[in-house]
């Protein structure tokens, strides 16, 4: 199944992709995609999306997932991506947050925040939690999901690397988490660790690559992060990104006002995000 959300901000309702691509409204079925809607989906079983009502193609598409508990990312999970900004790879899984407030749609325009001067792309895989984990092995965690999405862990490394303290200050800006635009379930989507994604701006291909290159694969994400916390319905975990960030090209490139952001992942769609100046 292909989820999403439909609609202007905070007034979203759950919907479902038919086979033609079109979009039917989930609303009297559930009430929104989180808790449990994405633990159960019983709902889903012999559900027929022709039969619902059919929604307009050109409303706004939100978040694909609603109520993000916790929004988790993965450093450095890619080794060349890891050795363009001069860093290790790491020997286990890097962990930092980002802000849940820097949700938005996958569409939605991307703000760079007061005083930002350096604001950067990644293009990632995004795993949405469908039921609790605590400390769950490799191979239960596959049962843990509800299904993937492309996240686009925006960031501004001024903030991150140059100021003092943690990541989550460079990555937590409002519109700095692009999610969706599509939740697709695990049976619809094959392996996730042989997809192709790609990033451009302005037309102009910066990251090419395949989460086939990630150190540490989804199972072994799942169950390394639910070793240090539960992960509850919805918690979103972002899975790392490919080499090819502005911050690793010489001369850095980063973020202006005007451009476009272009992200695809193979069966998870494609976002595009205008880049706008602060506007207070």
């Amino acid at each position: 199944m292909k989820l999403l959300r439909i609609g202007s901000p905070g007034s979203e309702v759950p919907a479902i992709l038919d086979s033609s691509g079109s979009p039917r409204s989930l609303e009297g079925i559930i009430d929104d995609l989180k808790d449990e809607a994405l633990s159960n989906m019983d709902w889903a079983t012999g559900l027929d999306p022709k039969s619902l009502p059919e929604l307009s193609s050109d409303l706004r598409i939100g978040p694909c997932v609603a109520r993000t508990g916790k929004f988790i990312c993965i450093g450095l999970n890619y080794s060349d991506h890891a050795a363009e900004t001069g860093q290790e790879a790491p020997v286990e899984p890097i962990l930092f947050g980002k802000a849940t407030s820097s949700i938005v749609g996958p569409n939605d325009d991307v703000m760079i925040p007061k005083d930002g001067t350096k604001v950067d792309w990644e293009v990632e895989l995004g795993v949405v939690i469908g039921k609790e984990a605590k400390y769950v092995s490799r191979e239960q965690a596959p049962d843990h999901i509800a299904g993937y999405c492309i996240v686009n862990d925006v960031s501004e490394r001024a903030f991150q690397i140059e100021r003092t303290g943690q990541w989550i200050k460079g990555k937590s800006a409002d519109t700095f988490g692009p999610i969706g635009p599509w939740l697709v379930t695990p049976e619809s989507i094959g392996d996730p660790s042989n997809l192709s994604m790609w990033l451009e701006v302005d037309g102009n291909r910066y990251q090419d690559s395949s989460t086939s290159k990630m150190i540490f694969d989804v199972p072994e994400l799942v169950s390394q992060v639910s070793k240090f916390m539960s992960l509850q319905p919805g918690d979103l975990i972002a899975t790392g990104t490919p080499p090819g960030v502005g911050l690793g090209m010489n001369p850095q490139v980063y973020l202006t006002p005007g451009q476009v952001m272009t992200l695809e992942i193979e069966g998870l769609g494609r976002q595009c995000q205008r880049v706008v100046a602060y506007s207070g």
